[in-house]
């Protein structure tokens, strides 16, 4: 069988490998049993007539010939990558299609402006949105499963390029029942971490910025009060008088100028953080993408 009939999936393994250090792991990245990996990665080196790997039951190394493979292998990939990316940038521009994922924050207190604002420069546009957390929008935007995606967290996932489109900050809030609405000192960072609190789930945004701003401040929070994967949720029982809840300040708004929570002073932390536009770096936005992306930066 001759060079030419090489698949992307047998160099994808090959990397893979060479990033796990392990057949079997590399297998479980890409969804295959270790049989089928091994059988895959033996086919590649008989097309090559080259030992790409040595295996023992420590692992497997690439040999120097499978780093040089690999480190071409990566190329080819990359290249394939562009080559879909922009096969799909012009489907979405030729068919006005724009998918969009987005965090829960974002969904629920920015997203609707944006969109009402979009179909009205752009009315042809045909737009389908997922809502669910920062973490999840941040994996469907590396498998270009998404136009462009809206986050939370502080941090830029890998991969990735981005925006800054609008700032938020993360609040304490409690029912006025409970003994911190009648503190007239702020609570402390340390107090904060020592508390079991109602948050959200990992991978969320909101959860990501709350602990590493703990992290930061070299505090080991206890476990959660509750964990929940919709703000709604978390407001609701936060009202109810379960416990301390963080939430973005723009998710609660209405429940504070309504008296159902009060939102506690914090000392010594800044609960600020960016909210981003996501895409991936070898992928160019499509016009529709890019229009919306405009808008969300626009000063409101």
């Amino acid at each position: 069988m001759s060079e030419t009939s090489l698949d992307l999936d047998s160099l994808r393994l090959l990397t893979l490998v060479a990033e796990l250090g392990s057949l079997g792991q590399a297998a479980e990245r890409m969804r295959i049993s270790q049989p089928a990996a091994s059988k895959r990665l033996g086919m590649l080196e008989r097309r090559l007539g080259l030992q790409l790997a040595e295996r023992d039951t420590r692992g497997s190394a690439l040999t120097t010939e499978g780093k040089a493979v690999c480190h071409w292998s990566e190329q080819v990939l990359a290249e394939a990558a562009n080559l879909l990316a922009g096969a799909a940038a012009l489907r979405a521009e030729r068919g006005r299609d724009l998918r969009v994922a987005t965090s829960m924050t974002l969904a629920e207190s920015f997203l609707p402006g944006w969109v009402a604002e979009l179909q009205r420069q752009s009315p042809g546009v045909q737009l389908s949105l997922k809502v669910t957390n920062s973490e999840q929008v941040a994996a469907l935007a590396s498998r270009h499963e998404i136009s462009i995606g809206f986050v939370e967290g502080p941090a830029v996932p890998h991969g990735l390029s981005s925006r800054t489109v609008a700032t938020d900050r993360l609040v304490v809030v409690v029912t006025r029942a409970h003994p911190w609405a009648r503190r007239r000192q702020p609570v402390q960072l340390a107090e904060l971490a020592a508390t079991p609190l109602i948050v959200r789930e990992p991978g969320s945004g909101t959860r990501e910025t709350l602990e590493r701003v703990f992290t930061r401040a070299g505090l080991q929070p206890v476990d959660p009060l509750m964990v929940l994967d919709v703000n709604a949720a978390v407001r609701s029982a936060a009202a109810a008088s379960i416990g301390p809840a963080v939430l973005s300040a723009a998710t609660v708004e209405d429940d504070l100028a309504l008296g159902h929570l009060v939102e506690i002073r914090l000392a010594g932390a800044d609960l600020h953080r960016k909210l981003r536009a996501i895409w991936p770096k070898t992928r160019p936005l499509p016009p529709a993408a890019e229009t919306l992306l405009q808008i969300a930066r626009s000063p409101r």
